[in-house]
C-alpha cells in the first residue's frame, strides 16, 4: 500500500485552515498549509457568515497544498453545522446567515406551533437548540424558500463549488433536525412545516466520493487528479473520529468555541430522560451515534478576550491570564451556568458575568484573572455534570474523559475537568477535526484501511497525549 496525499479544509466559527496529510498504515503526519479569520459581516438584516472570503481563503490554501504535493488524492471539508446557503440553480441567493442571529427565534415560535419539541425528539433525537436548521428555515421570508430549489449546508456548498456536484453529507444533515433517526429525511416533518422537499438533496455517507473537481476549479487549483471525498462533514463529527476512544468507558469532549460532551454508541438514545436531560443524537462515521451535549465551550473565554483586547488596544496574552487565573483560588470565584441564553450573543462577557452573579447572589470577580478563572471553572463544572449525566442515561461507567479540539492546549481547564469530575483526563490532539478529516479521506482513497479503532490507534501513535489526575481539594460552590 502507497503512502498518499489528501487536504483537509477545517472551518471552524472562528477560523479556517487547510491543513495537509500524508498517509499511510504507519504514518500520519500533517501540517497546517493556510490558516484565515472567520469574521461574521453585520448587515441590515441580520449577522452572516463572509462566506466568499472563506471560500477564496480556502482556494488559496488548496492552490498551496497542489504545490507542494502535485499528487494530491482527495479534498475533504468540514465545518460548523446547522447553517446553510439558499440556492437557485448554481446561484447562491444570499450570504448564509449566522446561527448567532436573532431570526431564529420566530421560527421556534412557529414550528412549535405544529409540531412541539417533545415530538421533534422522537423524530430526531436533538437536543432544543433555537439555532438548528429547521428552526431557522422556518423564519425564512416564503417567498425566498418557493424561490429557491436547493438548501446546501456550508461544507456541501464548497463541494458544490469545487465539483459542481449537489449533495447532502448525513453526519452534518443530522444537526438539521429534519433527519429521522434511522438517517434519512424525514418527509413528513417536512410536508408538516409546508417546506419545499425539493430542498433537501440525497444524502451521502463519510468516505464517499462527491466528485472530481470541477474544469474550472481544477485549472484554478492547478491539478486534475485530486477528487473531493465527504468526510464526517459536521466539524465535531471528524473530530471524534480523531479522538482516542479505547473503550466504552471513555467519554469525549470536542472542546473548541462550543463543547460537545459525550459519549459513543452504535444507535441513537432517544428516551424521555435523554430529552430532559438535553442530549442529542447526532450522526457519527460508520453509523455511530455521537450521544452528547452541547456545552457553550471556549466561546465565552474567547469573546471577553476580543473585548478586552479592543478596550486595550492591543492583543491579549492567552498564557499570561491563564498563569494568573491559575493563581487565584477557585474558591474565590463563582460557577455560572454557561449555557445561560445571556451568553450566546456576540459581546462583553465580563459585564454578562457580573450581571448574572449579582442576579444569583454570587460574588462577583474582582480583575480579569479572576473572571477567567470563573469561565474556567464554570466551563469544567459544566463538562463534568455533561459527562456524569451521559453515564447515567446510558448505563456505561464513565472512567476517562478524552479532551480533543484546541481547548486541549488549555492546561488549566483540562485540570479542572479532571478535578471536577473525578476521573482522569487525556488531552489531544488539538487538531482532532482535520486528523479525522484526513483519515476518513485516506481510508477512502485507501492509504488506510479498517475501523475507527485501527484509526484511533493510528493517532495514539502519530501525536502526544497529555495526561490529568483528577486531585482532591475543595470546589467552588455553585450558586443556586
Amino acid at each position: 500500500m502507497t503512502t498518499g496525499f489528501a487536504a483537509a479544509v477545517d472551518l471552524g466559527a472562528t477560523s479556517g485552515r487547510v491543513v495537509l496529510g500524508r498517509m499511510s498504515p504507519q504514518i500520519l503526519e500533517m501540517r497546517q498549509i493556510g490558516r484565515f479569520r472567520n469574521d461574521p459581516v453585520l448587515t441590515a438584516d441580520g449577522l452572516h457568515w463572509d462566506i466568499l472570503a472563506l471560500y477564496r481563503a480556502t482556494l488559496e490554501g488548496l492552490r498551496v497544498a497542489v504545490r507542494e504535493e502535485p499528487l494530491l488524492a482527495s479534498i475533504g471539508v468540514d465545518s460548523w453545522a446547522v447553517d446553510y446557503g439558499l440556492m437557485r440553480g448554481p446561484r447562491l441567493l444570499g450570504d448564509p446567515f449566522h446561527y448567532r442571529d436573532a431570526r431564529s427565534q420566530a421560527g421556534v415560535a412557529a414550528v412549535h406551533a405544529l409540531s412541539p419539541h417533545q415530538e421533534l425528539y422522537e423524530r430526531n433525537g436533538l437536543q432544543f437548540l433555537p439555532f438548528n436548521t429547521l428552526y431557522q428555515l422556518a423564519s425564512e421570508p416564503a417567498e425566498l424558500l418557493s424561490f429557491a430549489d436547493r438548501m446546501l449546508l456550508i461544507p456541501d456548498l464548497f463541494g458544490f463549488w469545487l465539483t459542481g456536484q449537489q449533495r447532502a453529507e448525513r453526519t452534518n444533515a443530522s444537526t438539521t433536525g429534519l433527519l429521522r433517526l434511522d438517517g434519512q429525511w424525514d418527509d413528513v416533518l417536512i410536508d408538516t412545516l409546508a417546506l419545499p422537499r425539493r430542498l433537501f438533496l440525497e444524502l451521502i455517507d463519510p468516505g464517499d466520493e462527491l466528485g472530481p473537481l470541477s474544469p474550472a476549479q481544477a485549472t484554478a487549483l492547478g491539478t486534475s487528479g485530486a477528487v473531493v471525498t465527504a468526510v464526517g462533514s459536521h466539524d465535531t463529527a471528524s473530530a471524534v473520529v480523531a479522538t482516542p476512544i479505547l473503550s466504552d468507558a471513555d467519554a469525549f469532549i470536542s472542546c473548541g468555541t462550543w463543547g460537545l460532551v459525550g459519549v459513543e454508541l452504535p444507535a441513537p438514545l432517544a428516551t424521555v430522560e435523554a430529552r430532559a436531560a438535553g442530549f442529542t443524537n447526532e450522526a457519527g462515521v460508520d453509523g455511530r451515534t455521537r450521544f452528547l451535549r452541547n456545552v457553550m465551550g471556549l466561546w465565552i473565554l474567547n469573546e471577553a478576550m476580543r473585548s478586552w483586547e479592543r478596550a486595550d488596544g492591543h492583543p491579549t496574552d492567552i498564557s499570561v491570564i491563564l498563569a494568573a487565573a491559575s493563581a487565584v483560588p477557585a474558591t474565590s470565584v463563582p460557577i455560572f451556568d454557561v449555557n445561560d441564553p445571556l451568553f450566546v450573543a456576540p459581546g462583553d462577557m465580563e459585564s454578562r458575568i457580573r450581571q448574572w452573579a449579582r442576579e444569583h447572589g454570587s460574588p462577583v470577580p474582582e480583575g480579569r484573572a479572576a473572571y477567567v478563572r470563573s469561565i474556567i471553572e464554570s466551563l469544567a463544572h459544566a463538562f463534568a455534570v455533561a459527562v456524569r449525566d451521559a453515564s447515567r442515561l446510558t448505563g456505561t461507567d464513565v472512567g476517562h474523559i478524552r479532551i480533543v479540539g484546541g481547548g486541549s492546549l488549555n492546561q488549566l481547564l483540562c485540570q479542572r475537568t479532571a478535578d471536577h469530575a473525578g476521573v482522569p483526563v487525556s488531552a489531544g490532539p488539538d487538531e482532532a477535526t482535520a486528523i479525522g478529516n484526513l483519515l476518513v479521506q485516506g481510508r477512502s482513497a485507501g492509504f488506510l484501511t479498517g475501523s475507527l479503532e485501527s484509526l484511533r490507534d493510528l493517532v495514539v501513535r502519530s501525536f502526544d497525549i497529555s495526561q490529568y489526575m483528577p486531585r482532591p481539594g475543595r470546589l467552588p460552590r455553585r450558586a443556586s
